[in-house]
């Protein structure tokens, strides 16, 4: 088979599809793109077993065929080249690859394509439809507040809890917890499953904010579906823990503040906290908030005070530092509101304003 392209539109979707290249492979052929031709379209197709990508380029082609070829070798070749057209001539038989271009040839071996993991499409498979900068949002969301725990397996990965109308990421690593919905999603099915975070933060190299992404699931595998480019990734077997049992009701407490006035005052203090517990303490008065931070280690000591909206009962909290930042700094609201219970549950985070169609719900452990 042969086909000739433009080497920077080539170039564009393999970068697209490189997100599922393999660096250090269990088998060789997962460095490699799988390239086939049919007519005039190449399909281009990555795998590292957990996340395969595929996209297509409309080509000149001749001949239909399949061929793989090193990822890095196609990639590196195409960057340095200038815009032009490039001729790729492919032997069947011997797998040599020749590519010409305007100053010269170059030749390499592919591997046999009949090595390459299959990629599955869906069939039939339970699908709804999102926006592609919600599914951003809820990424940036939610990827730090999974857990690292090689026990819990659920819990390293994000749940995506799928209503008939509206869609929910949860992730959670027991210490703090994020629920991000949105509302205007519409499903036939409802259902949960569990996305790997290497599954998200590939989709996140590759998404664009004005597309929408058609997201299919079934009880093993999720694809998005966005731009002529398809993403099928392998789900995490297990149960989710049961969210809304930790998240405290009725909570009389309530505290109004600037997000960035408070993350900055944070910031400071966990300068002066213990550095193991990286515990601050909310002293929470009528319109007053003070907080402490203290390491009797090294003798550091540090205390703010702050203007606040305060209804409830004099409370003295306290929570990680280094929790709070994280939860604070993916949060865009320009004040926030803590709900707070007692000092033995955890503490609500939630935006003064919901922006239109989300409800975000953030929670922290409190430290007593």
């Amino acid at each position: 088979m042969n086909f000739s392209v433009s080497s920077s539109a080539f170039l564009k979707q393999l970068q697209l599809a490189s997100g599922a290249l393999s660096s250090n492979p269990v088998m060789s052929i997962l460095e490699d793109f799988l390239l086939e031709l049919k007519g005039k379209i190449l399909t281009i197709t990555t795998s590292n077993l957990e996340v395969s990508i595929q996209t297509s380029i409309e080509v000149e082609g001749k001949g239909n065929g399949k061929i793989a070829i090193s990822g890095k070798t196609l990639l590196e070749t195409l960057k340095s080249l200038p815009e032009q057209f490039v001729h790729f001539e492919i032997n069947d038989e011997t797998r040599g690859v020749e590519i010409t271009s305007s100053s010269g040839k170059y030749k390499m071996v592919g591997e046999n394509p009949a090595d390459f993991p299959e990629m599955t499409k869906p069939d039939g498979d339970d699908n709804f439809t999102i926006e592609s900068k919600n599914l951003l949002v809820a990424i940036d969301r939610t990827i730090f507040a999974t857990s690292n725990d090689e026990m819990r397996q659920a819990m390293k990965g994000i749940c995506m809890n799928i209503n008939f109308n509206n869609v929910t990421f949860v992730a959670t690593d027991a210490h703090k917890l994020v629920k991000s919905t949105f509302l205007d999603v519409v499903s036939e099915t409802a259902t949960s499953i569990i996305l790997t975070k290497k599954t998200l933060l590939t989709l996140k190299g590759i998404l664009r904010p004005e597309s929408n992404v058609k997201v299919y699931f079934n009880k093993s595998k999720a694809y998005f579906e966005f731009d002529n480019v398809m993403l099928t990734t392998r789900l995490i077997e297990g149960k989710f823990p049961d969210y809304n049992a930790v998240i405290p009701i009725n909570n009389p407490n309530k505290l109004r503040i600037s997000r960035q006035d408070l993350l900055s005052s944070i910031r400071r203090l966990a300068i002066f906290a213990n550095k193991s517990t990286n515990q601050i303490v909310f002293d929470l008065q009528e319109n007053s908030l003070t907080i402490n931070a203290q390491d009797l280690d090294m003798n550091n000591e540090a205390t703010e005070q702050m203007i606040c909206n305060y209804d409830g009962d004099p409370v003295d909290i306290s929570l990680n530092a280094k929790y709070l930042i994280e939860i604070l700094s993916v949060m865009t609201s320009e004040e926030i509101i803590f709900e707070i219970n007692t000092t033995n549950k955890p503490v609500i985070i939630l935006p003064a304003e919901q922006e239109p169609n989300e409800d975000l719900l953030m929670l922290v452990v409190s430290n007593y």
